[in-house]
């Protein structure tokens, strides 16, 4: 199994964002109303915080749209999730279905019994078992190596900020033209495209074998380019692919490598893999 260095790497990431969130407000109310002004608003700060921490699992399925998926409507995809939880030795995640055709998937929250791994109708009925699991897999290595918790909080913030660009009426293109490269510098600053080779690795692993999740990346990347997909632009880091054209805004916030290199690197975890496929 990797070891504990991405997990450490990305609770370090959430107290400083913590606490640069926290200093701002607090230089915020400082500027308003001196010490009182600053203890209120690095308090509130904190509390914010706190919430976002407590509720991200929560957060994020909202965006998406998700609901949970309780066992005895799909025994055998929480059997799949509880025996690869094991492997990982995390706890098992909640399990959400994602109502939509789109095939894809996403984890979410703040690791532990506060975390989600969701699927969407798409993904169950277009790939196989053996894809399903690699993918699963994926989202649960992310939850090994505490990448949700990080992802969440740059997809809420990333999508509080677009959001935001509504109320413009009138100004809400200007408000965006400024708002988003605002939000998607916020997303690169916390999200490094390695994290998704790891997980990719990590998955593997998890798997006894890397081709059941390079299949999958395989069939959702032809996916994303025979069916428009719609939604907020920032919840794309917490898909296993970039489901979104990389164009306009949508291009501002891809975190994933590239579909290819992915690949190339799973199989290449496999060398003998071609031999063993002409002989069969």
């Amino acid at each position: 199994m990797g070891g504990a260095l991405p997990a450490v790497r990305n609770l370090l990431k959430v107290w400083l964002v913590l606490a640069g969130v926290c200093g701002l407000l607090g230089a915020l109310g400082y500027a308003l109303d001196g010490y009182r002004g600053l203890e209120i608003l690095a308090f509130g700060g904190l509390l914010l915080g706190v919430a976002v921490w407590w509720s991200a699992d929560r957060l994020a399925a909202g965006l998406t749209g998700a609901r949970e998926l309780v066992q005895g409507e799909a025994v055998g995809l929480h059997s799949t999730v509880e025996r690869l939880a094991v492997r990982a030795e995390v706890v098992k995640p909640r399990l959400y279905l994602i109502s939509d055709g789109f095939p894809r998937a996403l984890s979410a929250g703040r690791g532990g019994r506060g975390s989600v791994v969701a699927v969407s109708t798409g993904l169950l009925a277009a790939a196989t078992p053996a894809e399903i699991e690699g993918v699963l897999a994926h989202e649960i290595a992310h939850l090994r190596n505490r990448d949700t918790i990080v992802q969440t909080i740059a997809v809420v913030v990333g999508a509080a900020l677009i959001e935001l660009t509504r109320v413009g009426g009138w100004f809400q293109r200007a408000l965006l033209f400024v708002l988003g490269p605002v939000a998607a510098a916020f997303v690169h600053l916390l999200l490094s495209p390695k994290r998704e080779l790891e997980a990719d690795r990590l998955a593997a692993e998890l798997c006894g074998s890397p081709h059941g999740l390079a299949d999958a990346l395989v069939r959702l990347d032809q996916a994303s380019e025979l069916i428009a997909f719609q939604a907020n632009p920032a919840t794309e880091p917490l898909y296993t692919i970039n489901p979104f054209a990389e164009e306009g805004l949508g291009a501002l916030f891809s975190t994933h490598p590239p579909v290819e290199d992915r690949v190339r690197r799973l199989r290449a975890l496999d060398p003998e893999w071609p031999e063993r496929l002409r002989a069969a």
